[in-house]
């Protein structure tokens, strides 16, 4: 996108630019999620019509949204903003747990959902947060994995289908 703007259109690269600096200047965080915000609260956590007995807890700003566009969620939510990843220098200290600490302690909250990524830093990140919040007499759930919709089982990959298998329900009768 770089170089398109730069060679074929620079007052377009100069728009970005501003746009970007704009965008940095007047965007924050919501002071309960602490996703990105313009407002101290942003448009989820204000709205009335959440279920604020449920909080997923997510890595970023996009995994939010990813998640509002199911259409399934009506709970609220936490983002991270990062995950555990000591390799990259991100430890404990350098994620928002202070703040989800705050947001869980002395709420309404009955279940923290556990929706950080499936790669060894978010399963890293989920299990010190579940060890975390163990004790603090919520209910706690992960995100389920295994097969995509429409998936083919030929096509997938062994973890993912091995982890399918084990994290199998029951049907109805």
């Amino acid at each position: 996108m770089a170089y398109h703007l730069l060679q074929r259109d620079p007052q377009g690269a100069d728009r970005l630019a501003q746009a970007i600096v704009e965008a940095r200047e007047r965007i924050g965080h919501c002071q309960l999620c602490n996703t990105f915000s313009e407002r101290d609260l942003c448009e989820l956590c204000a709205g009335p019509d959440r279920d604020r007995r449920l909080l997923a807890v997510v890595e970023t700003p996009a995994d939010l949204l990813r998640i509002e566009q199911t259409h399934t969620f009506r709970g609220l939510y936490f983002v991270l903003l990062g995950k555990l990843s000591p390799l990259d220098g991100v430890g404990p200290r350098q994620l928002a747990l202070e703040q989800l600490r705050q947001r869980v302690e002395g709420s309404e909250i009955e279940e923290v959902i556990l929706a950080t990524g499936f790669s060894v830093e978010g399963e890293a990140t989920a299990q010190y947060i579940g060890v975390w919040l163990a004790h603090r007499g919520i209910r706690l759930s992960r995100i389920a994995r295994g097969l995509p919709v429409g998936g083919e089982l030929e096509f997938t990959d062994s973890g993912t289908l091995a982890q399918a298998l084990v994290d199998r329900r029951e049907l109805g009768r």
